[in-house]
């Protein structure tokens, strides 16, 4: 099974650096050959682009104002848009600048091409402040690095004991 690991964030908006801290942490670590972890910072397109390389699982991070208590992880099972249910107007509205695409938007297009993975979890954390600017990340949003880092590798894990041969891996081995 070939699982992808998505940090999306700002390093430049404080406590929206979560999910590319989160994601730096996880490639220093030896999660196996068949796990990947990349960090996109905003570029929504860079994690379509990856995708296309064919996943079976996607793990993306990231910070979530969900009005939760600063510094909450979140596992959200995201339900994601079928870009062909909507109008032309409003599809070139959610579509139009991938560059700075929010993980939603990305996975509508990923999707729409068909390389989206059957399997998808958010790890997500409640910023303190999710409009603050800067390079440092609030003290209850640096204690959540942790456990989001814990959590992943424990989806991982539940991921990769499941079957060991997958339509990503036979296309893969072509």
């Amino acid at each position: 099974m070939r699982i992808l690991v998505a940090g999306v964030g700002n390093v430049l908006r404080a406590d929206d650096a979560f999910g590319c801290i989160v994601a730096q942490r996880l490639a220093a670590m030896d999660l196996g050959e068949k796990v990947s972890v990349i960090e996109t910072g905003i570029a929504g397109i860079a994690l379509v682009q990856e995708l296309q390389s064919g996943y079976d699982a996607l793990v993306i991070v990231d910070a979530v104002d969900r009005q939760r208590p600063p510094g909450q992880v979140m596992l959200i099972e995201p339900d994601v848009i079928d870009v062909h249910a909507l109008t032309p107007d409003a599809r070139n509205d959610l579509l139009a600048d991938m560059h700075l695409a929010t993980p939603g938007r990305a996975m509508m297009l990923a999707r729409a091409l068909g390389v989206l993975p059957s399997e998808v979890l958010m790890v997500g954390c409640q910023p303190e402040d999710p409009d603050s600017i800067g390079t440092e990340m609030s003290e209850p949003v640096k204690a959540a690095l942790d456990v989001a880092v814990a959590e992943i590798l424990r989806h991982l894990e539940t991921l990769q004991s499941r079957s060991p041969a997958s339509p990503a891996d036979e296309v893969a081995a072509r």
